[in-house]
């Protein structure tokens, strides 16, 4: 999974920490006051400046990539001025150019806009085609606005999309997350990311959880969306390339592949995170306190040192996620352990269960094994 080539590709994340309405499910970092914008945007720009030296020396950027929070909240004049700074402070090799949308901010003209500037991906936050579980979740946009983005979308040039669907909502039957699957398929993005409904401490459906007013999924319930999910998108040619992650030959999203890779990525903004090649880091999670930082020059990046086993038991956890398993190889020369002969009974007790398939040069999780890919990991952590 990872050459010396690859320490000459980098990406950026730039996180936007700002969205319309706090989504019930949502514990990423983000604000829905944004009368500090333009502060928050200045800053930003003033911390690709200060870490322009941060990626391995001799590397160019590959990827870029605006998350949030919610990108196309922004203006795309705001959008531009960050794309001008990365490109006047770093070396680039530009792949691929995504930004994180949602439905209801995809106008005509904002979608020329984004095209002029050179993004070439959307990934658009639709989570449900359903109008009740819309509404459940707080989303922004509407179920009638899921349906027309992507036709919107390819009317205005794109044509690498991304969509997000979320299953495990609690209901009686299967019968809101198949007819999400069909719609989706049929409306066919060519890439799909699709994750579980989680209950976070710190959000409405935390709350509501612990006062007994919201009752998850049972976990059998979405085990069986999670297989209903890769069913339907193996019959239409959409490949499982990592376990929440399914696109067609060619539409996988770079990005996100070169995190599972263990390329480096500078994250910019309150709460991103990066990786330098060896170490992790990430910056203050509060945009108030990133401001006040940097403002008066402290450091808003706390640097996350890594031990060997660290980032041994790391790329496991990782790469047994995508479709390309564990390069023992490079395992044995990057960490210095046969990692066959240290877990010999676990991989052989896995095998024989149906969920590892294990070769001289790859582990590798079946499609069953994908149901247990986290407890997998751990029995092979060194």
């Amino acid at each position: 999974m990872q050459s010396g080539s690859h320490l000459r590709m980098s990406g950026i994340y730039i996180h936007i920490p700002f969205c319309k309405q706090a989504c019930h499910y949502c514990d990423f970092h983000f604000s829905t006051h944004t009368g500090y914008q333009e502060q928050m945007l200045e800053a930003m720009r003033h911390e690709l400046v200060q870490r322009s030296a941060y990626l391995p020396a001799g590397s160019n950027v590959q990827t870029v990539y605006f998350g949030g929070g919610t990108p196309s909240l922004l203006s795309p004049t705001s959008i531009e001025t960050l794309l001008d700074t990365i490109y006047r402070h770093f070396p680039m090799d530009l792949k691929e150019l995504t930004l994180e949308a949602n439905p209801d901010d995809l106008s005509k003209e904002k979608l020329q806009a984004y095209r002029s500037m050179g993004i070439d991906r959307l990934s658009i936050g639709i989570q449900s085609f359903q109008e009740p579980i819309l509404r459940f979740y707080n989303r922004a946009h509407t179920a009638e606005e899921s349906y027309r983005v992507l036709d919107t979308a390819r009317d205005g040039g794109f044509q690498k999309l991304s969509i997000d669907l979320m299953y495990g909502f609690p209901a009686p039957d299967h019968t809101h997350w198949r007819l999400d699957l069909e719609t989706a398929l049929k409306m066919d993005p060519g890439h799909i990311s699709s994750y579980c409904l989680t209950v976070e401490p710190k959000t409405a459906l935390g709350r509501w959880s612990k006062a007994g007013k919201f009752l998850p999924a049972e976990e059998e319930f979405v085990a069986e969306q999670f297989e209903m999910l890769q069913n339907a998108m193996e019959t239409a040619g959409y490949i499982q390339y990592e376990i929440s992650n399914f696109g067609r030959e060619g539409m996988f999203a770079v990005h996100n592949t070169n995190y599972w890779k263990g390329i480096p990525y500078l994250g910019i903004g309150p709460s991103a995170h990066s990786f330098d090649g060896i170490n992790r880091g990430h910056n203050i999670a509060n945009n108030g306190q990133y401001l006040k930082a940097m403002a008066s020059g402290e450091q808003v990046f706390e640097l996350d040192v890594l031990s060997l086993q660290d980032r041994a038991n790391e790329y496991i956890l990782t790469a047994l996620r995508t479709i390309w398993g564990v390069d023992l190889h490079h395992f044995e020369k990057t960490y210095g352990l046969n990692l066959p002969k240290e877990r010999l009974k676990e991989i052989r007790w896995m095998k024989e269960h149906g969920w590892l398939a294990a070769s001289d040069k790859f582990l590798r999780l079946t499609k069953n094994g994908k149901l247990l890919a986290d407890s997998i990991a751990e029995k092979l952590f060194i």
